[in-house]
């Protein structure tokens, strides 16, 4: 209980830091993209408007994800979690398509000119602002695995990436100074925030994919089930059992497994059983942080030992 209590404030505080740095972000970069009137720089501030308010409701969200399961929630209420995520993903998704649009008609009208000097100065602060955030998380994080904190992190990375590439094609009226270039200029604005958004958008479509699928008890990525059968069958490899199945199931930040086995005999020893459960949940603990794990015998009866239907 401790330990979970621990944890519970360290995500918070992680959490908490990312917030207060997203709403510094937005401000700066409203103030920056009035002051500039930048398309690059606005798209950089809708990110990280609709990701601060997002991470509102989420630090109230995480004490949830620490109560344990029961009769009325089962799975827990890691599919809260979950369920955040996709409306996050949607979010962003829509919010990316609207700027590809507004861009793509500013690109066919002529486009325009801002102060690329300032942007490329802004985005290096940002760029550094953003490497900080994200060293800080990756701490905090080292011993939670939590998908909140890693989607903020991943979040954190991606600006920063982007803000350094956003400095160097905003540089880049500076240090090519030559005629065909000059025509150019008017459309750079445009075309980053085009690119960066064409870069931008498989994230978030892929965290609402990846949330459908635990929302509906669809098995994780082929790669997360493969590491599992493998770690469980290795853990089980010195006991014989004619047939092993597992069934995986993800809800938010924990894994649910639970391997059926066959056994060759009638008779069955609850002290090795034992063993052999205690050998997986240690195998799998050096992988995973939060699951749960049992181990099931398949028992198959005969015709002969179904119950006689009646008249």
């Amino acid at each position: 209980m401790r330990v979970k209590k621990k944890n519970l404030n360290r995500e918070k505080s992680a959490m908490s830091v990312s917030m207060y740095g997203n709403l510094l972000f937005v401000i700066l970069e409203l103030a920056m993209a009035v002051y500039t009137s930048s398309q690059a720089v606005l798209l950089d501030a809708v990110y990280d408007g609709i990701e601060f308010f997002m991470l509102l409701p989420s630090v109230l969200l995480i004490p949830l994800l620490y109560k344990p399961s029961n009769e009325k929630h089962p799975f827990g209420y890691m599919q809260i979690e979950t369920l955040f995520l996709v409306v996050k993903g949607i979010t962003m998704t829509a919010a990316t398509l609207g700027l590809i649009t507004n861009n793509l008609n500013l690109l066919f009208h002529g486009g325009h000119t801002p102060a690329f000097g300032t942007v490329a100065y802004f985005e290096l602060f940002a760029c550094v602002l953003g490497i900080a955030v994200t060293f800080y998380l990756k701490r905090k994080n080292r011993n939670l695995n939590s998908p909140l904190i890693t989607a903020e992190m991943d979040g954190w990375r991606m600006d920063s990436v982007i803000s350094l590439g956003m400095a160097a094609v905003f540089f880049l009226p500076s240090f090519v100074p030559f005629p065909w270039f000059r025509p150019l200029v008017p459309y750079l604005d445009q075309i980053i925030t085009i690119v960066l958004s064409m870069i931008m958008l498989p994230v978030p479509i892929k965290t609402v994919v990846s949330g459908i699928r635990d929302l509906i008890l669809i098995p994780p990525e082929a790669e997360t089930v493969q590491e599992i059968r493998s770690i469980v069958e290795g853990a089980l490899g010195e006991h014989h059992f004619s047939k092993i199945q597992h069934e995986i199931v993800k809800t938010g930040r924990k894994l649910w497994i639970s391997t059926y086995i066959t056994l060759e005999s009638d008779e069955i020893s609850l002290v090795k059983f034992q063993e052999a459960q205690a050998r997986c949940i240690e195998a799998l603990s050096q992988v995973y942080s939060d699951f749960y794990f049992e181990l099931l015998p398949d028992i198959q009866f005969s015709e002969d030992q179904l119950p006689a239907k009646q008249g």
